[in-house]
């Protein structure tokens, strides 16, 4: 009973912190993830470990936790319908529509596969517009892991990380090799990429206005409470008319009122109304 009293007590530290939510059969899982850590830091029991992390809010240690609870998985083109969709049709209505910057906003980038794979398709779309946007375009990527963001600005890939969901084509275009296995993106990719340390639990007033949000396979950790909360201010945060995409096992949960659902025939859209 008491390690289920410790494992509740961790449970709702992440759920607090950063929103994850765990079920009541994890408790494997966080063991596998953590144990090192709580050795390393001469840490007994969950008990412990959230005492110490409420006491000391700035800790190395809490990084660490996020770190090893956060499920950094992603790939190149993920999915690939929303990439055609950004392609075919909302990069035209980015640069017909409207004057001044375009930005876009990657919320929980991971490694950065998904923000640098939008910045690849505007290039491409570039180069096949005379080389030139009538619009300048900014993409934000943000994410609760530092160490994630640390691997985001190397803009560095191994070997195995580079062929998931990546085309030769696009490889040998879009990456510089160094010969020991490493492939670095190239400067026109790179250049209109930033990233940002952010909590989704954050304040999106922060970052300011956008045209198109992905927020893709990110709500699925939230409980539904969270999820309607961080949908509702995504729909603030976003210009009218601008787009979020989400993962293709996701919805908008009680906020379809915000939204006007856009059948992309494969792919659904949603544009702030």
């Amino acid at each position: 009973m008491q390690v289920m009293q410790h494992y509740d007590m961790f449970r709702d530290y992440l759920k607090e912190s950063c929103g994850i939510v765990l079920g009541d059969s994890k408790q494997y899982l966080v063991t596998s993830r953590i144990s090192r850590i709580m050795q390393d830091n001469q840490i007994g029991d969950l008990q412990q470990l959230v005492n110490n992390l409420r006491r000391n809010i700035r800790s190395p240690l809490k990084e660490q936790i996020i770190d090893a609870m956060t499920t950094n998985e992603t790939s190149w083109m993920r999915d690939i319908h929303p990439y055609e969709i950004l392609r075919k049709r909302v990069l035209p209505e980015l640069m017909d529509n409207s004057f001044g910057q375009a930005r876009i906003w990657c919320a929980a980038c991971s490694s950065g596969q998904e923000p640098f794979s939008i910045s690849m398709v505007i290039e491409e779309f570039k180069q096949a517009n005379m080389g030139a946007l009538k619009r300048p375009i900014e993409i934000l990527g943000t994410d609760l892991s530092k160490t994630m963001l640390n691997l985001c600005e190397k803009a560095e890939y191994d070997s195995l990380a580079i062929v998931r969901g990546l085309s030769e084509e696009r490889k040998n275009k879009f990456f510089s090799h160094n010969g020991n296995g490493v492939w670095k993106i190239k400067n026109e990719v790179k250049s209109r990429v930033r990233f940002k340390h952010f909590n989704l639990l954050d304040n999106f007033a922060l970052l300011g206005k956008f045209d198109l949000v992905f927020c893709r396979n990110v709500l699925i950790y939230f409980s539904s409470e969270q999820k309607s909360d961080i949908l509702r201010r995504i729909h603030a945060s976003l210009k009218p008319g601008g787009y979020l995409f989400l993962g293709a096992s996701e919805s908008l949960n009680d906020t379809q009122h915000l939204f006007e659902m856009v059948h992309c025939s494969p792919g659904i859209i949603y544009r702030a109304k």
